[in-house]
Order: structure tokens, then sequence, then C-alpha cells
């Protein structure tokens, strides 16, 4: 938790202002029941109208004094509470996209979502609690206290006693609710994550007749949450009625006490009337420092939470002293590359070597689990080898800046994703500053404009949130779109073609080959009739190269190719084709 209010750092003025007025408000409400004691004593009991007056007006103005105090105080507080958490926000978005996929993995998608908003909103909470009553409380404790000693020590007895039962009440239920609100953060996730699973898999779900099985998933992870929160509030919820049972028990003691001693000469009324009202001031402190203790071990679940996303170093990183592409144009090399998933006991890649240039297409080809989409993961650094190097131009990857390296990346995943807006703005997506005649030429390219010229507003028609409004294959062709509207010297394109006819798959392939000249092309397939046609084929089998060439060379001199065009193609297809 201290290391998130590191972040008051940018509001240190205002803090300073928070403390000035939190202390004028304190300070007045001590003075009231003092000027409330000198009416009773000196006023009323002498029958003084004029000075009744006179004082009553003070305590109108302190009144006022500490309702202006309070009011800019409880600003100014929501101010700096929402300020850091918009500070946390940025900071922890900053970091998670500095993140490889390996981090994504390992703390979960659901979960950060989580992190990042209601473990966030947690602190921001507590946070405007304490900058108002971590000072307002000791305050009215402290001064409380010697006021009320000051108008009479016998008395104070009655608070020796009261106070150290609520101390040990507050205690008691720090040390149930710390371990329940962790474990309460936890079973949020788990909600978030299957209602998450729920609203993405919505159509599988309906495909394989899922409602009822999910239902209960999600009853269950909800139940389980609720369960915990029950728990949870029923112990906080036992604490009202415990604080304001002590107060009015304290109030009876120090009315019955105070007056046996008014009965002896010993004290007066305004006394006891003030004593009572500094007794309550400093039983309220105490309940403020209850709701503190309730209300921290949540908070610092959630700041653990989060400084567990802000402490966690990406394994990804720019190098110190960055290099420039400066000389060549779209050339790749693999040297001896060696890749394992962190945890894996077998590679995932081993000893590849290959090279490519501009206007040269290398495909790659293999069974599932090949490792095909990890090759070219590792080329934008989605991931770093173990071992070899990756070479763009002569430099190594890992000596480039990330932003460097992926701006000559037109990348087109397995998994063809859109963004909400418009169909022109996802094509811009790849080049912001691109003219409308780009992207109709991208769009053109990619075999996109046809369909869209077809849809109610063109280009300008409204995609949905994962672009659920277009098929797979428009999908896909926009994709490629917004990587042809780069213009970048790689393309990478991971099994992009999978989702179209063979006609269209045919034209787009054509297309490219006219755009890409001057540029290298890497494409992952499955169809052979996709690769046939490559400048180079890599064939993969169970993470290593076993064949490298032309279609007709793999023909002749790889099992595994003959293997793979033997399951797609016809002997007669594959005699024409040789």
């Amino acid at each position: 938790m201290l290391k998130i209010l590191t972040n008051l750092k940018p509001f240190s003025w205002t803090v300073v202002a928070i403390l000035i007025f939190t202390f004028g408000q304190a300070m007045a409400e001590l003075a009231l029941p003092t000027l409330m004691s000198d009416v009773v004593n000196n006023g009323m009991m002498q029958g003084d109208t004029g000075y009744i007056l006179t004082y009553g007006g003070y305590m109108l103005l302190l009144a006022l004094v500490s309702s202006a105090c309070s009011v800019i105080g409880a600003f100014f507080s929501a101010r700096v509470a929402l300020g850091v958490g918009r500070n946390l926000r940025n900071l922890v978005f900053t970091r998670i996209e500095n993140y490889s996929l390996h981090e994504f993995d390992k703390l979960g998608t659901s979960s950060l979502i989580t992190r990042t908003t209601n473990d966030i909103v947690q602190v921001q909470t507590v946070l405007v609690m304490m900058l108002r009553f971590m000072i307002y409380a000791p305050i009215m404790c402290i001064g409380g206290i010697t006021m009320a000693v000051s108008r009479d020590k016998g008395l104070t007895l009655i608070l020796l006693v009261a106070i150290p039962v609520m101390m040990g009440i507050i205690g008691g239920l720090a040390s149930k609710v710390m371990p329940a609100f962790k474990v309460m953060q936890k079973k949020l996730d788990r909600l978030n994550m299957v209602l998450r699973e729920n609203l993405t898999g919505i159509r599988v779900i309906r495909a394989f007749n899922k409602l009822d099985h999910e239902k209960k998933r999600f009853e269950q992870a909800n139940g389980d949450l609720t369960d915990t929160a029950i728990k949870v509030n029923q112990t906080m919820a036992a604490m009202q009625p415990v604080m304001i049972l002590i107060m009015n028990l304290t109030s009876i003691g120090i009315t019955w006490f105070g007056g046996v001693r008014i009965a002896q000469n010993n004290m007066q009324i305004g006394d006891m009337m003030a004593f009572i009202q500094y007794a309550m001031q400093i039983m309220f402190s105490f309940i403020m420092v209850a709701v503190m203790f309730v209300m921290v071990p949540r908070a610092q679940a959630s700041a653990e939470r989060i400084n567990e996303v802000l402490e966690m170093v990406p394994e990804i990183n720019d190098p110190a002293e960055a290099k420039q592409l400066t000389g060549g144009r779209g050339h790749i090399a693999f040297e001896h590359v060696t890749f394992r998933y962190p945890g894996a006991e077998q590679p995932a890649l081993e000893n590849i070597s290959f090279e490519t240039g501009p206007g040269e297409i290398t495909a790659i080809i293999g069974g599932t689990g090949s490792g095909k989409s990890t090759l070219i993961n590792l080329i934008p650094r989605f991931y770093d080898a173990e071992n070899g190097t990756i070479l763009i131009n002569g430099v190594p990857v890992t000596e480039l800046t990330q932003a460097e390296l992926r701006s000559k990346i037109g990348f087109v995943p397995q998994s063809a994703v859109l963004f909400s807006g418009s169909i022109s703005e996802n094509i811009r997506y790849g080049k912001t500053d691109a003219t409308q005649e780009e992207v109709l030429h991208a769009a053109k390219t990619a075999q996109a404009a046809e369909f869209v010229k077809d849809m109610p507003a063109g280009y300008e028609t409204p995609v949905a949130q994962g672009g659920t409004n277009l098929s797979g294959g428009q999908k896909q062709r926009l994709s490629i779109a917004r990587a042809l509207v780069r213009k970048p010297e790689i393309y990478i394109f991971d099994d992009s073609f999978s989702a179209l006819d063979f006609k269209t798959d045919a034209l787009l392939r054509a297309a490219l080959k006219k755009e890409t000249k001057e540029s290298a092309v890497i494409i992952v397939a499955q169809r052979v009739s996709t690769v046939m046609d490559a400048d180079r084929i890599l064939v993969l089998d169970e993470g290593e190269l076993v064949g490298v060439g032309s279609h007709r060379e793999l023909m002749k001199s790889c099992k595994v190719y003959r293997e793979i065009v033997a399951s797609q193609l016809s002997e007669k297809e594959m005699s024409s084709y040789e």
C-alpha cells in the first residue's frame, strides 16, 4: 500500500491543503463543547441572555467554519484519490502493454482486467478515507482526551475502560477480514473469467447446447463470491452495533458518575455535558479507525495485486543502446534458433536456420503443433529465442527497439482481430495517416473492395466489437488490407487464408505477388495449394526443420511434405503439379 501512495507526489500541495482544512475542522469541533459548557455554566445558570447570544454566535461561527473545512477537505481528498487512480491505471496499462505473451499467460487476461478496474477502485475508495480520517481521527482522539481531562480527571477512568475494549474489537475484526478480502479478489477474478468466456464463446455454447452447463458454471462462481462476501460483510456488520453499544454504555456511565459528582459539588452541569461530547468525539474517532481497519485490508489485498503487475519485469525489453536499420530491405535470417516455452521440457523449435529476402515468398507448412506459428512469433519478438540469432537486414532483433523492429513488419495473425469502429478505421490501424486512395488500394488488393462496396455505408460501415458482424473470410481480408496499407519490408501471414474459398485465395495470392515485389513474404498455411508456388517452402515436424526447397524439390526429397500433399491432393492432381 505504501508503494501505491508514492503516486501522491504530483498532488503534494493538494495533500497539504487537505491537512490544513482537516486540522481546521478538527479544531473547530473540539472548541464547540467548551463554548457550550461556558454557555450552560455562565449564561443559562446566571440567566445572562447577552452572554448566551454572544457565545451562541461564536458557536454558530465555529460550526460554519467546521462545515466549510469539511466540504473543502472532502473535495480535495476525492480529487487526489481520483488522480491517483488515473495515474495507477495509466501505469498498469502501460506495463501490461510492455508484457511479452508469457507474462499475459502467467497472470491471465481476466485477472489483468480486474486489477486494472476493481482493484484500483478499492485503492481509490480507501485513499479518500485515509486522507480524511487518518488525520482527522487522531486529532479528534488526542484533542478529545486532552479536553476531557481538563474538564474532569475522575471521569476519564471510564474512558480507560471503554477505549481498550474498542481497540480489542478492532484488532479482532482486522485479523478476520484481511484473509477473506484476499480470497474475495481471487473469486472475483474467477467470476470475471467465466463471464468473459461466456460472452466471447456464446456461439459455441449455443451450437453445443451448453447453456445450462454454462449457467451452472456462472452460478457456482457467482455463489462462491457471494458466500465469501456475505461472510465478510457479516463480520463488518457486527462492528457497528457493538461500537454503538459501547458508546451508549460509556455515555450512561459518564451521566451516572457525573451526576454523583455534580451532587457532591465537584462538577458543574456544563462540564459534564462537554465531557459527554468529548467522549463521543473520542469514540467516533475510534469508529473511524475501525472502519479504516476494515477497509484497508481489502485495499491492501488490491494494492498487492496492483504491485504484482507493476513489479513484474517484462522478459522482452529494448536494448540500452539500440541500433538502427539503415542498410538492406526485408532480409530475414534465422541462425540455429532454438526456442522453448517457459516450463516446457521439450523445445518448440530446435536448430532452425534459413534465409529469405525481398521479392521472395517463403512458405511454412507442417502438422498441427509443429511450431509454425511459434517460428513467426519470434520475428516481431513476441517471444525471444533461447539460443541462436534472428537477424533483420543483418541486425539481430534483440539489438533493435521493439518499435523500430515492428514498424518494418506487416503482421496478419492466425485469428483475425478487428476493433470497434468503421472499416476504414480498421484498415488505417496499419497506417494512421493513410490516404483514402491507399485504403481503397489495400482493400482492392486484399479482395475486400467488393463486399465493402455492398455494405450500407461502404468504408464507413461500423465494425462491431471483435468484428462479430462480419464473416470469417471478410475479417481475414480486412486484416490483410490492414497489413498491406502499411507497405512494410516484411509481410507475415499466419494461416491468414484459411477462411477463404479457393477462388478468392487464388486471386488474393496473385494480387499479393504484384504488391509485395520489394518485400519479404512469409506465409504459414495448411493448404498445399497456398504454398506450392512459393519460392521456398519450409517443412516443420515436431519443432524441427525437416525440409527446405521448392514444391518439386520437396516432393522428391522430403517424406513429411509428400505425406501432407498426399493427404490433400489426389494422385492426378499430384502428378499435374510435378
